[in-house]
């Protein structure tokens, strides 16, 4: 049995310094209730689904986890499926669009439909966080992080919009 190491940078231990002092504090009721649960969190797009996962007491923080492009709701959904079959996520956490002043848009209608399909299909607990400028968030994280070479990756800012959205739901004291 071989096990694969990897060289841990400067980059690498600069951008583990940078998400401590940037990253959202979990709230303590949070980290009891989701121990030892996998979570999946999920920025719904037209274009383009970002994935961001996180163990709760094994992972360090939450982590992106990748990309779907988006060509139909079932499609999403059928990726999300294999994802969560094959990596035994116990918890959906999809970011709901709103306005700034908390009102609702056409998006967000359509992310509680897909929300309602994915429940039914996924048959695991669902729930919704507010992602009001978690794309804004992502897009100046990379414009501050050496993992990004302080540029906006548009093929990465979905998946930490995700990531972004997970750390909102874990500090949040409204689960």
């Amino acid at each position: 049995m071989s096990i694969k190491t990897r060289r841990i940078t400067v980059v690498d231990m600069e951008f583990t310094r940078y998400l401590i002092k940037i990253m959202k504090t979990p709230h303590p009721k949070n980290i009891e209730r989701f121990k030892g649960k996998h979570l999946l969190s999920i920025d719904y797009g037209t274009k383009v689904v970002g994935l961001a996962s996180y163990a709760v007491g094994r992972d360090p923080y939450p982590l992106c986890f990748g990309r779907i492009i988006y060509r139909n709701d079932d499609q999403v959904i059928k990726e999300l499926m294999a994802h969560i079959d094959e990596n035994a996520f116990d918890i959906l956490i999809l970011g709901l669009p709103l306005y700034t002043d908390g009102t609702e848009s056409d998006m967000t209608k359509t992310v509680r439909n897909f929300g309602e399909k994915l429940k039914e299909k996924a048959q695991i607990e669902l729930f919704l966080q507010d992602e009001t400028l978690s794309s804004f968030e992502a897009e100046d994280r990379m414009k501050n992080s050496p993992q990004y070479n302080f540029k906006v990756d548009l093929k990465k800012i979905d998946e930490l919009a995700a990531s972004i959205i997970l750390e909102d739901f874990l500090a949040s004291n409204q689960n």
